[in-house]
């Protein structure tokens, strides 16, 4: 009776373990800064298929962004949080839009966005192709 109390706390013990590895890969969602103002860049994709979120995406025709993968809390980015209701609101040259986080982009940096085509042509001429200076935040 004595081994199978101890199994059971061995059990759990690892249980716990590994769920708090796997719950520590990434950032934690409470520290995605939702409401804090970030001074960046954007670009653009025009991207077709499944984002990160799991769901299709065309980035040639919605209005989407991808953020950098250092605000994705996850080890699977389709149960993210930033999937579930997280848009991301960006400001530049007196405009300001809001746009749904769907994508992970693979290479930007904390400040940095991708935005889908039709959403930078909102902001910006495409030929700029990358705009620094820009005012964006996370916003539920």
């Amino acid at each position: 009776m004595r081994d199978m109390k101890r199994a059971r706390y061995a059990v759990a013990a690892l249980v716990a373990a590994v769920t708090g590895i796997a719950l520590g890969t990434g950032t934690a969602a409470a520290d995605v800064p939702v409401g804090k103002p970030m001074t960046g860049k954007m670009t653009y994709y025009t991207d077709k298929g499944y984002g990160a979120c799991g769901t299709p995406i065309d980035a040639t025709s919605q209005d989407l962004v991808a953020v950098s993968p250092s605000w994705w809390a996850s080890a699977n980015p389709n149960n993210d949080p930033l999937c579930r209701g997280i848009s991301v609101e960006v400001s530049y040259n007196g405009k300001t839009i809001r746009v749904p986080v769907k994508d992970k982009c693979l290479s930007c940096d904390p400040t940095h966005i991708d935005l889908s085509q039709p959403t930078f042509q909102k902001l910006a001429p495409l030929d700029r192709g990358v705009v620094n200076g820009i005012t964006w935040k996370f916003v539920r």
